[in-house]
């Protein structure tokens, strides 16, 4: 009997698909004939009938066993008197038929949110009724509405949860206080970005001694309060239930959606400088080795004595006597002391051996307008960093005191490579003449290690991005095994309950803890499709979630289970707010090159696959692709253990590092896709002309980094759907058989058959 697997289609605007399978096993290829009764999204069970020559798998929908319920988001056309909504998702492939009485309001041109009445058939398009009006095309932040609702962001916070929102105090009260420790004469500060409106996080250090006599150890002792968002959201209320169904804060250009009402998020949980407020507070003693020897969690009440800037504190740790520390001076002692526990912090870091490498963020900068000006590199300074080791400080501190309780809770678990990415690793390493591997159980270490000792080599960007590729991705689970990235053996977030749901659940279980009491979850409601693909997913992946290989895993009870459900629902949204910021950044960035169409630009190789080159510009930092035809007349061949294209006549490679001058040649902005074209040495190109449509909007992008407290490596994620995106049709065999992908756009309307 041939196989057959379960997994949610992946469309492509080509026509043809994949299947993600629910067992991690590499993805199912569908034909386009398989696609034409299933849509992006739909969960199916597929026969694989077929592999080729590489072993890839092609399979058949043998079942539809979901339909997705996600609405799709459009424009609407009339094409000989026939209404019908093209997607502006490409996956979706297939454009939605409107009967006449179900337009709405609608008008043509607009973009409107369509909900499926009839599903696609082999012979017959989708059909479907206009649920919303989102506006003309060219309205403002028309990019951020789409993407809301591309994937499913809930935007409104609901009625029982504003109504509770009111009934909140705007200040502390009296009754607050009690079984509080008074923290308002300690000198806490908060620093954060210059456009930071919720502040989480306040911190103090001083020096500080452990023990007496011969026997006294010297160190620090450091203080990070962090917002009591528990005090306010109670367990069940309807604040906490949209809070949940949220699980974070999503962050878009000139936008956020907080997890939180604003009452919450700006006013009464944030620590707004020389107001009281209530927090939770990790004590350290911290030695001078960076090892913290002694912590205590406690509820407190703090009142922040100052508000300052990353650029303003690192101004001032650069220079002590400088103007910015003259407007601070009774406050430049304690900035001096949270530097001296961050060096010793980094002691520890580079002893444990864990991964830091240096990425590039960018930063989309408007005129008064709000057109986009530039975009420019995110600068991260010596205060990032210091805030950055005291929160991970208190991360670990948490993450023990829950593991040390024996009680249920959610851990950032960063597994190390999987078996397939070691061996593409270890391949590349010694294709590259590196002199270094990883060992079949390789430890952080190792990879610091080979990034120190190939820093200076002209492939170090090359080496470095192989390092970060085979990283997972971090998850949250009740299941510890560790923190790879991080070097942790346990590791939470604790530090930002105001953006992150599983940072509010920390606090709770450390409550109870405290209370010598048990934290329950609550039954919070989860939407039907969505609850079925958690339990399917806990049902076949929790036993892979065990950190030592050979170790069963424990039997998982009712309360185990529901932990679990929590951890993969929270890292499902997590990627959902990611998908969707990426999305309007994208979008954004093919905006702003539309503009340079036709202008040459120097650039580096960001990754190399069979069908050409990511190229990423010097002075924008925007990316783009070189279609392996853009490369010349001869035969390109793709390495995989080198992750480089070969020139087969003239030996020429193209690899992750490689410096080319490029053309800008098209821009897809419904495709989020921008071409490039290879500028040979004196050669002289003329732009091409290209689709030019889609909402045209501009923005900025938030001025803080997205991740203060958890400096962990990126995963595949974004390079496999990036992937994904570009590869068009069934993989070729060859690199020059690969067909090009095509930016034009498809036909607005499709005859139905």
């Amino acid at each position: 009997m041939l196989d057959e697997v379960e997994g949610v289609v992946q469309g492509h605007r080509d026509g043809h698909g994949f299947v993600a399978r629910d067992d991690g096993a590499p993805d199912i290829y569908l034909p386009p004939n398989e696609m034409r009764a299933v849509l992006h999204k739909d969960r199916v069970k597929v026969r694989i009938v077929r592999s080729d020559r590489k072993g890839r798998p092609e399979g058949r929908v043998a079942e539809i066993i979901e339909r997705s319920t996600q609405p799709i988001i459009g424009r609407l056309l009339q094409e000989s008197g026939v209404w019908l909504v093209a997607p502006e998702d490409k996956r979706y492939g297939q454009d939605v038929l409107i009967p006449k009485g179900a337009t709405s309001v609608a008008k043509a041109g607009q973009v409107v949110v369509v909900e499926l009445v009839e599903p696609p058939a082999l012979f017959g398009q989708p059909v479907g009724r206009i649920k919303e009006v989102l506006g003309e095309v060219d309205d403002p932040g028309m990019e951020i509405e789409i993407a809301v609702r591309k994937y499913s962001v809930p935007h409104e916070f609901s009625e029982a949860c504003v109504a509770l929102a009111r009934t909140l105090p705007d200040k502390v009260r009296p009754e607050d206080r009690s079984h509080r420790v008074d923290l308002t004469d300690v000198p806490l500060v908060t620093i954060d970005g210059e456009d930071a409106r919720d502040f989480d996080d306040a911190v103090y250090c001083e020096p500080a001694t452990k023990g007496r006599g011969k026997s006294a150890v010297k160190g620090w002792r450091l203080l990070v309060a962090i917002a009591d968002v528990s005090h306010y959201v109670e367990t069940g209320s309807a604040i906490d239930v949209d809070a949940y169904d949220r699980a974070t804060s999503v962050y878009f250009p000139r936008r956020v959606i907080p997890m939180l009402p604003e009452k919450l998020s700006n006013g009464l949980c944030s620590l707004n400088p020389e107001v009281e407020r209530l927090c939770m507070v990790c004590d350290m003693f911290v030695t001078a080795d960076g090892e913290v020897e002694a912590y205590q969690f406690y509820p407190a009440l703090m009142w922040s004595h100052a508000r300052f800037t990353y650029t303003e504190v690192a101004a001032i740790l650069g220079n002590t006597r400088g103007p910015e520390a003259q407007k601070r001076k009774e406050r430049v002692g304690d900035l001096l002391n949270l530097h001296g526990v961050f060096q010793a912090l980094l002691k520890s870091r580079q002893k444990r051996g864990a991964v830091d490498f240096e990425t590039t963020e960018t930063q989309i900068i408007c005129d008064e307008n709000g057109r986009i000006e530039k975009i420019v590199p995110r600068t991260r300074n010596v205060a990032h960093r210091v805030i950055e080791e005291a929160m991970l400080a208190a991360n670990v501190c948490s993450a023990d005191f829950i593991a040390q309780s024996k009680h249920f809770g959610l851990f950032r678990v960063h597994e190390g490579p999987t078996p397939e990415k070691k061996e593409i690793l270890r391949n590349y390493l010694k294709a590259s003449g590196v002199g270094m591997t990883i060992s079949d159980d390789p430890a952080p270490g190792e990879f610091q290690a080979i990034a120190n000792a190939t820093k200076d080599r002209p492939d170090a960007q090359q080496i470095h991005s192989m390092l970060l590729r085979s990283m997972q991705q971090a998850i949250y689970t009740p299941i510890n095994s560790g923190h790879f990235g991080l070097a942790y053996d346990a590791y939470t977030h604790f530090t930002s309950p105001i953006r992150r749901y599983p940072d509010l659940l920390v606090h709770r279980v450390i409550k109870a803890i405290l209370a010598k009491t048990r934290y329950q979850l609550p039954t919070l409601p989860t939407p039907g499709e969505a609850h079925a693909k958690l339990a399917r997913r806990l049902e076949k992946g929790l036993a892979s979630k065990v950190g030592e290989p050979g170790i069963k895993p424990k039997k998982t009870n009712a309360e185990g289970m529901a932990w679990a459900a929590a951890g993969l629902h929270c890292s499902a949204n997590e990627r959902r707010a990611d998908e969707a910021s990426r999305d309007v950044e994208a979008w954004l960035k093919c905006k702003y090159m539309r503009e340079h169409l036709g202008e040459e630009y120097g650039g580096v190789v960001t990754s190399a696959t069979t069908f050409g080159l990511f190229v990423t510009l010097d002075a924008m930092y925007v990316e783009g692709l070189v279609h392996i035809t853009e490369l010349g007349g001869e035969y390109f061949r793709f390495d995989e253990a080198r992750q480089e294209l070969r020139g087969e006549r003239t030996g020429i490679r193209y690899a992750i590092g490689t410096r080319v001058r490029i053309q800008v040649s098209r821009v897809d902005l419904d495709g989020r896709k921008i071409d490039f074209r290879l500028v040979q040495e004196g050669q002289s190109l003329q732009p091409r002309p290209g689709p030019d449509k889609g909402p045209q909007r501009e923005g900025k992008v938030r001025g803080e980094f997205a991740d203060r407290a958890d400096a962990e490596m990126p995963g595949n994620t974004s390079y496999k759907s990036k992937v994904r995106q570009h590869t068009s049709a069934k993989p070729a065999r060859n690199a020059k058989a690969e067909p090009k992908t095509s930016s034009a756009p498809k036909k607005a309307a499709k005859k139905r058959r």
